[in-house]
């Protein structure tokens, strides 16, 4: 029987972000950013009766997160192909 006790060292080692795990960071980082707005408006009109206040502020925050994930998108897509080829 195999011990998975010695595999768990490689997956848990404590190791800093390379520098390409920090660039994909950031580039998402707007992305993110837009999630967790989008995540407070929602917990915000959890607590109490629906009105057209939180509803607008739903509405804007997925708004801001399709326009992020769509940027988001555009970027990598662009970054995909070298050449400038579209």
């Amino acid at each position: 029987m195999r011990h998975i006790g010695a595999l768990q060292v490689v997956v848990t080692a404590d190791r800093e972000p390379t520098a390409a795990e920090l660039d994909a960071i950031e580039l998402e980082s707007p992305l993110i950013l837009a999630e967790i707005e989008l995540l407070d408006a929602q917990i915000k009109a959890m607590d109490r009766p629906a009105n057209e206040v939180d509803t607008r502020r739903i509405r804007r925050a997925r708004n801001r997160v399709l326009t992020a994930r769509r940027d988001l998108a555009n970027r990598t897509a662009g970054a995909s192909m070298p050449g400038g080829a579209a």
